[in-house]
Formats: structure tokens, C-alpha cells, sequence
């Protein structure tokens, strides 16, 4: 360290400054050097400067560094100055203003006041703030990273940041870019059975965006609305954060009960359904209970929120009609994401709905976050128009149907007599069920324990009972890993099987109850 003598005064203080390293930015280092004897103690509050030309002097820096150094401390509320007095150390450093300083403890310190939330925001649950690992067996709703065709998503987007447009680069339409919702328009007609005009989509960041929307604009605190049960619990989360009461509504076999919905609540303004693959059990909606969802839509004046989320992989047949495709009165407000079919962190979807609805939407999202990200619009729509899109579909329809087939062997195998896998049709899930006397929340954790994901069902259940069941991902890791997977679940099983055969009463023999 070297000390520098500045010429002091009866009131100028002497700096003890470490010399500025080789190729140091001056500035900088002098702005460090001079903060951090104040924060120290060794330039005490009060203490007044040398003048900048003296400092300049000794240091053989310019003048012009030291005034802004100078400057740029004094606007941080480290120094003041005044005319006639020069240039002194601050009495209140912007430190004072920290709630626990340097050597004060932080019970000691003085509490702040808790904010004052709205109602919404008291009711709003804390997010888990966790990085998440690598796909693993049996992650849900994730897709297959390893197939997706990274090269050329990534030749589209080089091509399109080469060519890029001011209007690219401007700001959009809340409703998103017209030639995305003209390729969304014709892929949902040819697809799945939509009918809409490309000005009746709206691009959205997905379906959860869809969804608190559509909560916003049809819902006030307290209006009731059904929620199939069991459902995703974000779902019930975000309506009951709305301030909506949630009626549940249970599922069987043909999909959600209209008739008990009726029941349970005939003033209902919403609707919330996943009638091609119902999350989580994995059934379709009959004709006829679709029919009369629509019908207690049409009498009662409500709206249907179709959350269509994978309704593109369906291993037997074609993929089921929407909803929205028989809704004659503009009742359904249909949504879907590119994020489970492509990649989750794209975060773009769409939603699609009649008449007044849309510029209310448009509105809606306009007041939000405007729009999305213009330049992510124009990769995905050239990667739709260019037929990659449908030929990605399809690939991983087989590819995923390879891998249930896969599944379902290895648990025929490995788990007879413990887990059961029913009939599965669709989507990226299926539901094991489990022997009586075995409790799905243990076997998840002995599951986890091994790197293995298995979410008990009645995580999903609102009000319904239903036999022990875990969620099996089977679209995001390969053959082997799967195998591997199934093997480790046999490992979990095992041990919870033990400890249930050693409590007074358990017995495994038999399969799930109904």
C-alpha cells in the first residue's frame, strides 16, 4: 500500500490508496479506492477531500478523473460538496439507510413493516424457486428433447435473424403476428376439427396465460366455476387466487359428469375442461357428455374453457375433434401450447374464441405483457409453414407410442401384482395403479429417493376418492431409461411393501379396488 501525501490543510485528510493495478481504468479504480475508505472508517463523515487538481497531481491522472470520480460519488450520496467548503465526506451514507449494517446483527436490526397485499396477492402461494434437473423417468408433460430437430430450428432461426425486418423489431399486435395465427387457423382446421378464422387467434406465452385471461375477463370474486376433479392444481390454484369459487367435478369413465355439475352448481360461469385427454386420468369425453356441456353452456349463458393441451398423440386412430369444432353458440374458448409439443421454454400458444370475446382478449393481453416475442412468432410460423411442424408431429407420435408400448411391457413384467397400467390411448401419461395396501405417497418418495419422478394421483383430487394411483411420464427419456426406470420403481415398490406387510392387518394380494 502506498501512502500519498496531498499537501493537507488544517481540515484535508491524507489517502492511504493501493496503486492502480497495470492497465486498470482509472476511473474505477479511483472510485473504488475512495469508497471503500469511507465505508472502512478511514475517510471519516465529515473528513474533507484534497482538490481535485492536487489529487490529480500526485496520482499523475487527469483532472478531468478525479472530478468524475468526484461526480459519480457525490450523486451516490458518498460525498457533498459545497461552495467555499469543498468537497467532504457525507454525515449520512447511503449504508445508514440498509436495514442491518456492517457489525449490527440482524436482530438487532430495525424490522420493517410487512407490505400491505390485495386479497389477490394474500392469497397467492409461494412458487418453489428450484432449477430443474434433467428429464428423468417418469417426468409428465415433458417432451422429447433428445428427438427434437434442434439443427433445423436453429437454421430457421439463423435465417430469420439474418433477414430480419424493422417490423421485426418493432412492436405487434396484442393479438400476435397475423402469418403465426393464419398457420395456427389452417393447421387447427385440417387438425383438429377447429373452426375459426385466423382473426378469431389470439398468440398467447401458452395456455396458463390463456387461462388467468380468461379468468380476468369472465370471472368476479366469488362466481363459481367447475373444475374437473381430479385436474392439474395450478388450474385450482389460479382460480381460487382470482377470488372464483371452485366447484369440483367429478370424472368417470365417459369424462366430466354434466349432470352432477348441474347439481352441484347451476349459477356457474365457467367451465374448465380437457375433454380429448382428460389431465390426469387420461379420458375422452364421450359425444354425448359433450353434447350436454354444451347444452348447460347454451341454457345458462356460460363459457367453456377447452384446455387442449396433447391432443396431438393419439395412438389409435386420428386425433379426437375439438370441442370448440361442434360449439354452434360461440360457448367455447379453446387453448393450446406449442410448448409441450416443441419445447417448453418457447412459451407460445394460442387461444381461439367468437365474436366480442376476442377484442376483449386483445385488450386483455394488451394490458398484461402487450405481445410475445415477435422474432419467436416468425421462427415458429416458418417452421409451421414449411411442413416441419406436421412432420414433427408425427414422428413423435410414433416415437412416443413406441415408448408407452415400451412402458407398459416393462411394468407387465417387473411390477405384475403392484402396479397396473390401464388401457392408454393418448397423450404423454399414463396412470399406474396400485395394489391395495400400498399408499402412493410413500412409494413416491421411495421412488424419488432413486431419481425417479412418480406423482401420486391424489395430488390432482379436489373433492374425488380414488383408488392409489401414480403419473407416469413416458415421453421425455428413451427405451432404456424407461427400463431403468421401471426397475428402480420395483426397488421403491419393494421396500413400501415390505413396511406395509410388517403393519398390523396389511395384505398386498389382490389388485386395486374400484
Amino acid at each position: 500500500m502506498y501512502h500519498y501525501g496531498v499537501g493537507k490543510t488544517a481540515t484535508s485528510v491524507d489517502l492511504a490508496l493501493h496503486p492502480p493495478p497495470d492497465g486498470a481504468v482509472l476511473f474505477r479504480w479511483l472510485y473504488h479506492e475512495i469508497r471503500s475508505a469511507i465505508l472502512e472508517g478511514r475517510l471519516r463523515r465529515g473528513a474533507r477531500l484534497p482538490a481535485t487538481r492536487e489529487l490529480a497531481k500526485r496520482y499523475r491522472i487527469s483532472r478531468g478523473t478525479v472530478i468524475s470520480t468526484f461526480d459519480q460519488l457525490q450523486a451516490e450520496g458518498y460525498l457533498e460538496a459545497r461552495v467555499g467548503a469543498g468537497t467532504r465526506v457525507n454525515t449520512h451514507l447511503p449504508e445508514d439507510l440498509l436495514p442491518a449494517k456492517s457489525g449490527v446483527s440482524a436482530a438487532g436490526a430495525r424490522k420493517s413493516p410487512r407490505p400491505k397485499l390485495s386479497k389477490y396477492g394474500l392469497r397467492l402461494t409461494p412458487a418453489p424457486d428450484v432449477r430443474v434437473p434433467p428429464p428423468r423417468p417418469f417426468r409428465l408433460l415433458t417432451p422429447a428433447f433428445d428427438a427434437f430437430p434442434l439443427s433445423l430450428w436453429s437454421q430457421i432461426a439463423s435465417r430469420r435473424l439474418r433477414g430480419v425486418t424493422r417490423q421485426l423489431l418493432a412492436d405487434e399486435n396484442p393479438r400476435g403476428y397475423r402469418p403465426l395465427r393464419e398457420a395456427v387457423s389452417a393447421y387447427l382446421g385440417s387438425a383438429r376439427g377447429v373452426r375459426c378464422t385466423w382473426d378469431q387467434v389470439i398468440i398467447l406465452a401458452g395456455i396458463q396465460q390463456a387461462l388467468d385471461l380468461t379468468a380476468r375477463i369472465v370471472l368476479d370474486p366469488g362466481d363459481e366455476v367447475w373444475l374437473e376433479d381430479p385436474c392439474a392444481f395450478l388450474v385450482a390454484d389460479m382460480f381460487r387466487a382470482m377470488g372464483a369459487r371452485v366447484v369440483p367435478v367429478p370424472v368417470d369413465d365417459q369424462g366430466l359428469n354434466v349432470a352432477e355439475g348441474r347439481r352441484r352448481s347451476r349459477r356457474a360461469k365457467l367451465a374448465y375442461v380437457t375433454p380429448a385427454h382428460q389431465f390426469p386420468l387420461g379420458v375422452s369425453m364421450s359425444a354425448s357428455r359433450r353434447l350436454a356441456l354444451l347444452d348447460w353452456a347454451r341454457q345458462s349463458g356460460a363459457l367453456i374453457f377447452e384446455d387442449d393441451y396433447d391432443s396431438e398423440y393419439r395412438y389409435a386412430g386420428r386425433p379426437l375433434p375439438s370441442l370448440q369444432g361442434i360449439d354452434t353458440t360461440g360457448s367455447v374458448i379453446l387453448a393450446g401450447s406449442f410448448s409441450k409439443v416443441l419445447f417448453p421454454s418457447l412459451r407460445l400458444g394460442y387461444l381461439v374464441a367468437s365474436g366480442e370475446l376476442v377484442e376483449k382478449f386483445a385488450a386483455g393481453r394488451m394490458l398484461m405483457d402487450r405481445h410475445s416475442s415477435l422474432i419467436d412468432q416468425a421462427i415458429l410460423c416458418d417452421f409451421i409453414t414449411a411442413g416441419h411442424f406436421g412432420s414433427h408431429i408425427r414422428r413423435m407420435r410414433e416415437l412416443y407410442a413406441g415408448r408407452l408400448a415400451v412402458l407398459c411391457d416393462a411394468v407387465r413384467r417387473k411390477l405384475r401384482g403392484a402396479l397396473e397400467i390401464g388401457e392408454t390411448q393418448a397423450g404423454m401419461h399414463t396412470v399406474g395403479w396400485l395394489a391395495v395396501g400400498l399408499d402412493a405417497g410413500a412409494v413416491a418418495k421411495a421412488a424419488m429417493e432413486r431419481n425417479v419422478e412418480a406423482i401420486p394421483l391424489r395430488r390432482f383430487c379436489l373433492k374425488a376418492r380414488h383408488p392409489e394411483g401414480l403419473l407416469l411420464g413416458f415421453a421425455s427419456v428413451d427405451d432404456n431409461e424407461l427400463r431403468r426406470g421401471v426397475d428402480r420403481l420395483a426397488a421403491a415398490l419393494e421396500d413400501c411393501s415390505r413396511r406395509s406387510s410388517n403393519e398390523p392387518g396389511a395384505s398386498l394380494r389382490g389388485s386395486r379396488s374400484g
